[in-house]
């Protein structure tokens, strides 16, 4: 792993993407502190994927939300909201894959929900104690361990859905998903129903505005309309339009 290390203004952020094998269902592993005397408010865009959030100190704000102490497990983030980080604020988190989180959980959460003491699965309460005694430098490493150890023994998602999820990531749903397998359309809104809360056409939004805002950031002077017809949009202003509602925020302010 190589942690990525911004430091700006008083405010701490390290991302790490894990290898193989953790790949297949980590996102990330991440770390934030606020180290200066003003709150920081970042966006949180959306990604089809959800997680776990250990909020070691400090009061932290998703939307509307206010997230207690704790562990803090996270819906499937299909629209965009702001995270809003106290003075003083210490927290961490595991960004699972789009699907994963239902197969680690076996559940769904409509809103970041604060994990029962008396909930034991994969021994969260006690790596949450551990991180709260560990220096801020090892906490990334420490999160590593606990993933290692507790999420090598999950079968991730169905064959099935895993690839009604690559065909979506990869294709056009213009013919349909059931000419790819030899499940119905139903049951393949059903599994994507159970397991992320959401239709395959929406996965396929929420999907290409990720994309799409991270070539933005990438390419910040690429001209908005050749952006459009690169990520499959009608024209420039539909991907407007699915930026308001999916991201709440225009492309040319991604791109600014």
């Amino acid at each position: 792993m190589s942690p990525d290390t911004p430091l700006q203004r008083g405010f701490e952020f390290l991302l790490s993407e894990p290898d193989a094998p953790l790949s297949a269902w980590v996102q990330s592993i991440w770390s934030a502190s606020v180290l200066q005397t003003e709150p920081v408010v970042k966006p949180l865009y959306p990604d089809a994927g959800s997680g776990i959030i250990f909020n070691l100190r400090g009061e932290v704000r998703i939307g509307t939300e206010v997230l207690p102490e704790g562990i803090i497990m996270l819906p499937v983030k299909h629209k965009a909201a702001h995270i809003a980080l106290a003075p003083g604020a210490e927290l961490m988190g595991v960004r699972f894959h789009p699907a994963i989180g239902f197969g680690v959980l076996g559940r769904l959460y409509d809103k970041p929900t604060l994990l029962p003491q008396e909930d034991s699965q994969y021994s969260l309460h006690e790596t949450y104690t551990a991180l709260q005694t560990t220096g801020s430098s090892r906490r990334i490493e420490a999160l590593y361990q606990w993933a290692h150890c507790h999420l090598a023994l999950i079968l991730a998602v169905p064959d099935s859905l895993e690839k009604a999820l690559e065909y979506v990531e990869q294709g056009d749903l213009s013919g349909g998903l059931s000419g790819y397998s030899n499940q119905s359309l139903r049951q393949i809104e059903r599994q994507f129903k159970r397991w992320l809360g959401i239709t395959p056409k929406h996965y396929q939004r929420v999907l290409r505005i990720k994309k799409t805002i991270g070539y933005l950031r990438k390419h910040p002077n690429a001209k908005l309309a050749d952006v459009a017809h690169q990520f499959g949009f009608s024209d420039q202003a539909h991907m407007t339009r699915e930026f308001r509602v999916i991201a709440e925020i225009t492309p040319g302010k991604v791109s600014s």
